[in-house]
């Protein structure tokens, strides 16, 4: 499963994908305190077939008291 969160921290979005692998990876890079780079770590995933959870209702918006 492969869930999209909103900024509440609520499942917005889920799809089930099907037979899944990791084809590529890319671990952060050096790390230096005074460069003003950001980091950033990836990986590259294949499968065989996807589909839309459609079980996962559009979440609410979050309510101030």
């Amino acid at each position: 499963m492969i869930e999209f969160c909103n900024e509440a921290g609520q499942v917005a979005l889920a799809y089930k994908v099907y037979r899944c692998w990791v084809s590529e990876y890319q671990a952060l890079p050096a790390l230096d305190a005074d460069a003003g780079a950001a980091a950033f770590q990836s990986i590259t995933l294949q499968n065989e077939g996807w589909e839309r959870d459609t079980s996962i209702p559009e979440p609410q918006e979050p309510k101030s008291t």
